[in-house]
């Protein structure tokens, strides 16, 4: 909040950017404005007046994408209170992240303004008795802290039901519900797998350019990840498509219907649910401007999860759910294609050891440590 004049908190609903928007507005004098609120979007009705009375105070604005044309009176804004010599701290705009939202504003506010991503609760935040649980109810607190896993489902179910048929309808034309939901069920029956366009096409029974939208839609949400390709060149043909993943495992669980451990483990998604865990609980703690990608050649070289950390360190992380992790030849055969600096298996056990090749299998909790102790 230091560095720039207005800070943009992105996340989805209930993911708790209120919360750390009020505890904020305790430590220093503020106001806070739900932009939701008739009454409180009223108060705008002559911005440049009402934040003249405020100058001296942190202003919060929540769900901002509900006043997109606030922006430019802003910038003025910003500009006036930079030159009287105020340049910093000055706004945090909270949003659910849309497309149009995060181009206006970048757009508008360019150079004075700083965006950050507020994710669900991740592995490294809870104790290690905790992290199946994690994993199974997901990081959105109301779901992980519930009284019974039953408690969790009907509260994962509920949302998702809200963000189909309240919540997304704000963030551009009206989407059918039903058919939002079916793409989405259908991205989980495909966890950690390469988008096969045509395929979810012909199961919805609409177009190529129809899937497209709906996927843009679920990733900018923050709902739905798309990793991309290794696309360096490597001499090797690769694979050109992207894999998806349902980011939260716990919204992944509720929409295939696995509401406790003894249904995921018996479920063929396990491997991919705990893949896409992995990552998120990753990429979650791994160091500003980090590059996340996967690696995959028509021959069988693999890599689950390549990270380009600064500096152009990379680091080839193979994810395993199994106390004695095995890899494949694929694995060996990419890391010779690519030369990573780190290589890693995570695997759900406790201790760290080598595997030979200067492959090291790792817990997820202890290479999360090492991956946010990197500058």
């Amino acid at each position: 909040m230091a560095e720039t004049a207005a800070v943009v908190l992105l996340g989805p609903r209930q993911v708790g950017k209120t919360t750390l928007a009020l505890k904020l507005a305790e430590e220093r004098p503020s106001i806070y404005l739900d932009l939701e609120s008739d009454r409180d979007r009223a108060k705008l009705t002559d911005v440049e007046l009402y934040l003249a009375e405020h100058a001296d105070k942190l202003v919060i604005l929540d769900e901002v994408h509900r006043l997109p044309n606030l922006f430019q009176p802003l910038r003025g804004i910003i500009d006036l209170r930079r030159r009287q010599g105020n340049r910093t701290g000055q706004f945090l705009l909270l949003g659910s992240a849309s497309m149009d939202l995060l181009k206006q504003s970048g757009e508008t506010l360019a150079g004075r303004i700083a965006f950050l991503e507020l994710c669900p609760i991740d592995a490294l935040e809870v104790a290690d008795s905790k992290r199946e649980q994690l994993w199974l109810r997901g990081g959105f607190p109301d779901s992980l802290l519930a009284s019974s896993d039953r408690a969790s489902m009907r509260w994962r179910l509920d949302f998702i039901r809200t963000y189909l048929e309240r919540d997304i309808a704000q963030f551009g034309p009206r989407l059918p519900a039903e058919t939002l939901r079916r793409f989405w069920t259908m991205l989980a029956h495909h966890q950690a797998g390469l988008l096969n366009a045509a395929e979810l096409a012909r199961g919805l029974a609409v177009d190529g350019k129809t899937i497209a939208r709906y996927l843009d839609l679920m990733v900018d949400l923050l709902l739905v990840r798309r990793l991309s390709p290794w696309h360096r060149n490597v001499g090797k043909r690769l694979v050109r498509a992207p894999k998806i993943y349902v980011r939260d495992s716990g919204l992944l669980h509720a929409l295939l219907g696995l509401g406790n451990l003894e249904l995921l483990f018996g479920h063929p998604v396990v491997g991919s649910s705990w893949e896409g865990f992995v990552i998120e609980s990753l990429l979650a703690v791994a160091p500003e401007a980090t590059e996340a990608s996967f690696y995959r050649t028509a021959v069988g070289a693999e890599v689950d999860l390549l990270l380009t950390l600064p500096g152009n360190r990379l680091w080839a992380i193979e994810i395993k759910r199994s106390l004695s992790p095995k890899l494949e030849r694929g694995f060996y055969q990419a890391c010779d294609d690519l030369n990573p600096d780190q290589r890693f298996v995570v695997f759900p056990g406790k201790e760290r050891y080598p595997l030979g090749d200067g492959i090291e299998a790792t817990p997820l909790e202890l290479l999360g440590k090492e991956l946010a102790s990197e500058l």
